[in-house]
């Protein structure tokens, strides 16, 4: 069992609420929407911007907001954790929001973040990591999912997957193989998802 921030025996077993982040075109949204169960179900999708993740939320009835940055970027944190707040969430998952999350937002929700990446972490951080991967000539990359904490793409590494780099492989090309791995990676992330009942904390069983 893999834990975050330790174990507890109390466990908290119906459907975690997650809130997902979104600035897109709601792909890995889809996929979480698309796959959830008793173990997980999707609270509340909040962005920074309009985009078609928000549709695909409202297109099944979730409630959705848009907490846009307007040049403040602690208020901007502070509000968008009470945006995320309206959601309760068990877990706050970032799906291709486009945002550095700061200070304001991290500690309310701290071991309680998410995030895919494009990469096999700690290699290729930052938002080119499939660009970075084909530059430097690696034969595997992947996707990686991790806990956020204030550096970038810097938070322990709960899962990952490898893919294959092919030859003729564009940026266009590789990302979108990896993103099928990514979409059953959070899925399976989610299920494997535990809150301590009573002190809140995460854990994730392993397969």
């Amino acid at each position: 069992m893999t834990s975050i921030g330790g174990v507890s025996s109390t466990e908290h077993h119906s459907p975690l609420n997650i809130v997902v982040l979104v600035s897109g075109s709601g792909t890995l949204l889809q996929s979480i929407l698309d796959n959830q169960d008793e173990h997980y179900r999707v609270s509340r999708v909040v962005a920074d911007t309009a985009c078609p993740a928000l549709e695909r939320a409202r297109g099944v009835g979730i409630p959705t907001d848009i907490v846009a940055l307007d040049g403040d970027r602690h208020a901007w944190n502070i509000r968008l954790a009470e945006a995320v707040a309206l959601g309760e969430p068990d877990l706050v998952v970032s799906a291709g929001f486009m945002k550095i999350l700061g200070k304001g937002f991290l500690h309310r929700y701290q071991g309680r973040i998410i995030n895919t990446h494009p990469a096999l972490l700690p290699s290729f951080p930052g938002a080119h990591g499939v660009r970075d991967a084909l530059r430097y000539g690696v034969k595997v990359t992947g996707s990686t999912v991790h806990l956020v904490d204030e550096g970038v793409d810097t938070g322990p590494i709960i899962a990952q997957e490898a893919v294959a780099v092919l030859p003729d492989d564009t940026e266009d090309v590789l990302h979108e193989r990896i993103k099928k791995v990514e979409r059953r990676l959070i899925v399976s992330i989610l299920r494997r998802a535990h809150v301590d009942g009573r002190t809140g904390e995460v854990h994730f069983k392993n397969d």
